[in-house]
């Protein structure tokens, strides 16, 4: 009965594609080409000189590997996405070519900067998206692990899908439903390996290949923090668990081919140095501060040729810390990598032209790019700080484990008051200068609306209306509701900061759930200031489009 329900499901939503009255054909194509420009289109471009032949190749094979991950990814946001796209692309349609391009970017038929809300048929976007039978409850879930406490780790586990056997619910290694992809993928990276001449690179390609067979990703993990003299940084696998909004237990794919910036990179290493000074400066009691992460925690600064899955859909990435395994931190700490080239992208066509709508005009020159860089390297750090593995109750366990469904929108919310915690802390010790102070205050402001615009429904949005509502009630923001302008109050934004960043970090070390639901609902909302100001952006694009170069060179 309940494949026949799905069916007649699919079938609705499918012809509710194709047929639309004619009075409201126009009305329509306006809305989806209105929705399709709020990316604006960008070339993505890498400096060929940086590669010799060989490592050409290395690129050439970890591309068609990373199309692999946009078809594990297509699949892991929702069921029925390759046959919605199957008919998008048979449809001759002028609509469905429209549906078709935004379907594309935002990886599925449920629009990313709108709730999620369906913009092809009617049928809403499962909360588990597609890890879990679409019909499946958290409280059926959850009864199940009562009843069956043999299967928690599995079911909990980052790399399984739940699926229905009957009566059952069992969990499915990645490894084993997705093999068919992964085998692609995985040859794709022996292939690269081959080319690979630098030892490490070779290495960690080998055991990737390997992961995705035996579902296994630590040693592999390991292999990655370890790359060293290498002028090709990618990374390929299951990582974030945004996708998964019903606990977000579940990794999606996603890959990153980027190009290392020697010159950039060999700036930043010094921050390293200070992470356990850091960790030491949190304002938390020493109980709860986390000395047992490994202190192996480069960054480096690099050119994106290439991304794939969970990260290109909709809102691009401008940097990640990686890998999110405890494990590995504890034994090696965290990768740091910084997007130049979407930087300087996303802060000339998005953050200038928002800081000048909506800033007070006085605070407009500390709005930089060096703000909003190292805002994000720190943003990255301080994902590295903090709680990780726990004891609640007298059980080890982790936060993202206790807090569930809100550990994404807390952790972003939690970096990005660090980042602006840490920085004041690096001007202490004399890395940044006295003046630049003012430019890590405003050019967050300025980008809490960059990031609002993504929709408060996603963690990064959610966090940032946290962080505004928390510190427009604390006097640290001021909104002038005549000139419809906010501005930095640099006398109080210290102290408020520090408060934010104790009550999100002491949240995270009690694993507190009710606590992390609570402060979400108080701050992490629409208010009056955030309305009007959001409408005074309307005309500006939300977000980039990547053009990738690379697309052009191979073929897509």
């Amino acid at each position: 009965m309940r494949k026949t329900i799905l069916f007649s499901l699919l079938v609705l939503s499918l012809f509710m594609i194709s047929c639309s009255k004619p009075g409201t054909d126009n009305a329509e194509r306006e809305k989806l080409q209105k929705m399709i420009d709020q990316f604006v289109k960008t070339d993505i471009t890498y400096d060929h000189s940086l590669l010799n032949d060989r490592q050409k190749k290395v690129v050439e094979n970890l591309y068609w590997a990373a199309k692999v991950i946009d078809e594990i990814f297509l699949d892991q946001v929702y069921a029925k996405n390759r046959e919605i796209l199957k008919t998008l692309k048979q449809s001759d349609d002028p609509l469905d070519k429209l549906r078709l391009e935004y379907f594309k970017i935002m990886f599925g038929p449920f629009d990313r900067l709108n709730h999620n809300q369906p913009f092809i048929g009617n049928l809403p976007k499962p909360k588990g998206a597609n890890f879990y039978p679409a019909d499946m409850t958290r409280e059926e879930f959850e009864n199940w692990i009562k009843t069956h406490p043999g299967d928690e780790k599995a079911f909990t586990s980052e790399f399984t899908v739940i699926r229905r056997k009957g009566d059952s619910l069992v969990a499915v290694p990645y490894s084993e439903y997705y093999r068919k992809p992964l085998s692609r993928a995985a040859e794709y990276l022996k292939k690269a390996a081959e080319f690979a001449d630098n030892p490490t690179l070779k290495k960690y390609l080998i055991l990737r290949a390997k992961a995705f067979a035996t579902n296994d990703y630590f040693e592999s993990d390991l292999a990655w923090m370890d790359l060293k003299n290498h002028a090709i940084e990618a990374i390929i696998g299951p990582y974030e668990v945004y996708e998964d909004e019903l606990f977000n237990y579940k990794a999606s794919f996603e890959a990153f081919i980027t190009l290392v910036d020697p010159k950039e990179s060999a700036k930043l290493e010094k921050f390293a140095a200070y992470l356990n000074d850091m960790e030491q400066n949190l304002p938390i009691p020493d109980k709860f501060k986390n000395f047992n992460r490994g202190s192996e925690s480069p960054i480096v600064v690099v050119q994106e040729i290439f991304s794939a899955g969970d990260t290109k859909a909709g809102v691009q990435t401008l940097a990640f810390n990686l890998p999110n395994d405890e494990r590995v931190r504890e034994a090696k700490g965290s990768k740091k990598v910084m997007l130049k080239n979407l930087h300087e992208a996303k802060f000339q066509k998005l953050l200038k032209p928002i800081a000048q709508l909506i800033l007070n005009q006085k605070q407009l020159p500390y709005v930089t790019f060096e703000g909003f860089f190292n805002h994000t390297l720190m943003h990255e750090i301080s994902h590295g700080l903090g709680p990780g593995n726990i004891i609640v109750n007298g059980r080890k366990t982790e936060v993202k484990k206790e807090l569930k469904e809100t550990y994404s929108s807390i952790e972003e919310c939690k970096a990005d008051v660090l980042g602006m915690y840490n920085n004041l802390f690096m001007i202490g010790k004399g890395v940044y200068p006295p003046s630049f102070k003012k430019e890590v205050w405003a050019t967050f402001l300025a980008g809490i609306f960059r990031s609002i615009r993504f929709g408060i429904n996603e963690a990064h949005g959610a966090g940032n209306a946290l962080i505004y509502n928390y510190l427009l009630e604390k006097g640290a923001y001021e909104y002038d509701p005549k000139l419809q302008k906010v501005r930095v109050n640099f006398e109080k934004i210290r102290p408020a900061v520090r408060d934010l960043a104790h009550t999100l970090l002491v949240i995270q070390a009690q694993g507190d759930y009710e606590g992390a639901k609570a402060l979400l609902a108080k701050y992490a909302k629409e208010t009056p200031s955030i309305t009007a100001l959001r409408k005074k952006l309307s005309g500006l694009p939300i977000d980039i489009r990547p053009v990738f170069e690379i697309e052009s060179d191979l073929g897509k």
